[in-house]
């Protein structure tokens, strides 16, 4: 008798993942449409990018459909969301993934870039949640993905404000976790180490093998080793998971 295999299956699950035209965004978005759901991609300024992306997963025989939304508006929030009920009238999983990283010492954090974080790192994560919250608990079913940061638990110099908007994402995932349960919806929040992404485009060579030797697997993270992770959270495998923030850094924090 041969050996079964396990395998996700992700088959006609509504999810949207916001901020899904480039990086981890776009990974999560690849892989879970291969594994069989619908998959909503948010963009803002990327839109050739959202393309490609829902362009690859439609070329695999995945389903995908771009939604245009700037997060750190509201009402953009809003008409997204009532887009997503008119379209589906569903949704089950909400992968949080979209933010912005402005550096600067902590004498030196103006108001604007201050603001600008504070807008779609807290408030637009927020809001989506806000209205996610409102369609899973009338399906008594869904389940939240907040994208964090390893800098929103152990901090890092130069990273102040992020960091702080960062940790809210941690907060805030604990606290929707232990309210939503009896709706049946599970919250959670992944904390991404170094990974190979656009933020870290223009680290010098020297930098980045200064941070890899603090990480112990020797390597920076891929998007796709964040994009597993959000693949397990999203299916039937982590039902009874709820209130964790799961750090995906090569053992990078500890």
């Amino acid at each position: 008798m041969g050996k079964s295999k396990i395998s996700i299956d992700l088959e006609n699950k509504v999810i949207l993942v916001t901020g899904s035209s480039r990086g981890i965004g776009a990974e999560c978005a690849k892989l879970l449409a291969k594994a069989g759901a619908k998959v909503i991609i948010n963009y803002y300024k990327c839109e050739k990018e959202a393309n490609e992306v829902a362009k690859f997963i439609k070329k695999n025989g995945g389903d995908a459909i771009l939604f245009y939304a700037n997060l750190r508006k509201k009402s953009e929030i809003l008409n997204l969301f009532s887009a997503i009920k008119k379209k589906f009238e569903r949704l089950d999983v909400l992968v949080n993934n979209a933010g912005i990283m402005e550096t600067n010492l902590l004498t030196m954090i103006n108001d604007e870039e201050f603001d600008r974080m504070v807008d779609l790192n807290i408030k637009g994560a927020l809001y989506c949640m806000q209205r996610a919250t409102r369609m899973m608990s009338r399906q008594e079913s869904g389940k939240i993905i907040n994208i964090s940061s390893i800098i929103g638990r152990f901090g890092a110099p130069g990273h102040t404000a992020y960091a702080a908007t960062k940790a809210a994402i941690i907060a805030m995932s604990l606290s929707a976790a232990k309210e939503l349960g009896t709706f049946g919806i599970t919250v959670n929040c992944i904390a991404p180490g170094i990974i190979e992404t656009d933020l870290i485009k223009n680290l010098k060579e020297d930098t980045v093998k200064n941070i890899t030797r603090q990480i112990s697997l020797s390597r920076i993270g891929k998007p796709i080793e964040i994009a597993n992770t959000v693949l397990f959270l999203s299916s039937g495998l982590s039902d009874y998971i709820s209130g964790q923030v799961i750090g995906v850094d090569g053992c990078y924090s500890i």
